[in-house]
């Protein structure tokens, strides 16, 4: 019985990390007080922080933000 428990439960998570990896994003946004760029994980519900990459680009990684904050002229300055 246990073994059939530690089966489901294995079966469970494979299939369950993997969805929860996939819903990573990662935004370049630019603070509007101090014009300073950086890299957040949630899409910016504040007044304060504006996303800076073209169209609202949605980066899945963070090694490829930083690649596209380099690209962002207002954040290279």
């Amino acid at each position: 019985m246990k073994a059939k428990l530690v089966l489901a439960a294995a079966l469970a998570a494979a299939f369950a990390v993997p969805a929860f990896a996939q819903t990573a994003e990662f935004y370049v946004v630019q603070d509007t007080a101090t014009k300073k760029c950086t890299i957040v994980d949630k899409k910016p519900t504040v007044a304060t922080q504006t996303i800076v990459t073209p169209a609202g680009t949605v980066y899945k990684t963070r090694a490829e933000a930083e690649a596209g904050m380099k690209t962002v002229k207002i954040c290279t300055n």
